[in-house]
């Protein structure tokens, strides 16, 4: 039997709550829009009184294998103090990229249903020659954005 609808329909808003959980943990000022509908998912008012936009995206344990960190069809322009944050659940692991960063970093469909789109694939893929089993790893070109906290929103 496979993942529950209602289970995998609320991950991406469980994920968000979780990391919002985790910024004010870190005593960040976090507040959250009543509606989403200019990809923004927080915003952080910084100690020096300026404000930054957070688009959160996760990714969970059950997607294809291999596809572990693989962000596709996300539309965004350069928006200046705006951030992504990214989560693979199967991989344990966080990026944090500013609009500049993920726009210089994504590729952008050129043609197709998602033409003008961006995607970011965190993960590579490699087998293990002993257990012939498929590992997923970050990318090296991505590990500088790895992040651990929020410590680059304070």
């Amino acid at each position: 039997m496979g993942t529950p609808f209602r289970n995998t329909a609320g991950f991406g808003k469980r994920m968000e709550y979780n990391l919002v959980g985790k910024m004010l943990m870190e005593g960040l000022d976090v507040y959250l829009p009543l509606v989403d509908d200019h990809g923004v998912d927080c915003v952080i008012k910084k100690e020096n009184g300026t404000f930054i936009e957070v688009q959160i995206k996760a990714r969970s344990r059950d997607v294809a294998p291999g596809d572990a960190a693989l962000f596709a069809a996300i539309s965004h322009n350069l928006s200046e103090n705006f951030y992504f944050v990214f989560y693979s659940e199967r991989l344990d692991m966080m990026w944090i990229l500013s609009s500049e960063e993920f726009l210089r970093e994504c590729v952008t469909n050129k043609t197709g249903n998602n033409r003008g789109k961006h995607s970011i694939w965190f993960n590579g893929n490699k087998t293990d020659k002993i257990t012939n089993e498929k590992i997923e790893y970050c990318k090296p070109k991505f590990e500088k954005y790895i992040e651990k906290d929020f410590s680059r929103f304070h």
